[in-house]
């Protein structure tokens, strides 16, 4: 297992694996839910072995990340993603660096580059456009893409909390079978991830993110004025290269490439066969192959 180390920023004390030379050209690498950083193992070696500095933190709720005191609200809403992750670049006095990630981690990249994009070079993400737009998740879905969600409706209820912090670990490898069904992984390779699910804030930031992203919950008044942003739903203005998995179990790729107007630089969307929801993790020579062309221009 690689070295974790730790760096606090205003709200947590952020654990992170680093690799790489310290003076090389930064990369943070962002994992999703239920993840963490053990899906970029396959990634970070080549990456490194072009000189870059790679940095792969485990966000608020998993492993050993903790925040740094008990009155900040456990809020997994998409401004404490993205504020988490700007506070750790400027923590680490990265000026710029290569964001990659996928689900909550390519959410919290996406807004990065989105309201700060002095701060990104380029942008690998998975699943495209991945600001939430609040205000609009009062309109129903088709309901093949409604019944994908079910575990998000799960979480809106009593039940669904009681349920996460009982059933933890059954409920991650559930979705992982269920988003990723063309990915055979054994158990040791679960077991590797579920143990970041331990974490005691976990339930709480999980149950939050999914409340909060239908307006059933209120967010962190200290992240109000980042919430006031996105629900603009700003465009992404750096170089990004958007990997969908064809095989993805809870986004499915849209036939017509519906947000390319979101992306206002340098954008392409790849859509990659016999891959699900996990893209670093499933296909890692195709997402550090995305990464590597953007960094060359």
């Amino acid at each position: 297992m690689p070295t974790i180390r730790h760096v606090r920023t205003s709200m947590l004390d952020v654990a992170y694996e680093e690799h790489g030379p310290p003076n090389g050209d930064a990369i943070v690498l962002l994992h999703g839910f239920p993840y963490d950083p053990r899906c970029y193992d396959a990634m970070w070696p080549a990456l490194v072995a072009e000189g870059h500095r790679v940095i792969v933190p485990y966000l608020r709720g998993y492993g050993p990340t903790q925040f740094v005191a008990s009155a900040i609200m456990r809020s997994g809403q998409q401004a404490a993603l993205g504020r988490d992750l700007l506070e750790l670049l400027d923590a680490l006095s990265i000026e710029r660096a290569a964001l990659a990630g996928y689900d909550w981690g390519g959410r919290a990249a996406c807004i990065v580059a989105a309201l700060w994009p002095e701060r990104v070079r380029c942008l690998v993400s998975g699943s495209g456009y991945n600001i939430q737009d609040i205000a609009g998740s009062v309109v129903p879905q088709p309901p093949e893409t409604e019944h994908r969600l079910w575990y998000q409706y799960y979480f809106h209820t009593p039940r669904g909390r009681a349920g996460l912090a009982a059933n933890r670990a059954e409920l991650g490898r559930l979705l992982w079978r269920l988003w990723s069904p063309s990915w055979q992984f054994d158990d040791a390779t679960y077991a590797r991830t579920a143990s970041s699910f331990d974490n005691p804030d976990f339930v709480d930031v999980v149950v939050h993110s999914y409340r909060h992203r239908f307006a059933y919950a209120p967010g962190d008044p200290v992240l109000a004025e980042i919430e006031r942003e996105l629900a603009k739903q700003p465009a992404i203005r750096v170089p990004a290269i958007s990997l969908w998995g064809a095989d993805d179990g809870v986004r499915t790729p849209p036939v017509a490439d519906e947000d390319a107007s979101r992306f206002s630089s340098r954008y392409e969307r790849r859509v990659l066969p016999g891959v699900g929801h996990n893209v670093p993790q499933e296909a890692p020579n195709a997402t550090t192959s995305a990464l590597l062309e953007l960094l060359s221009t």
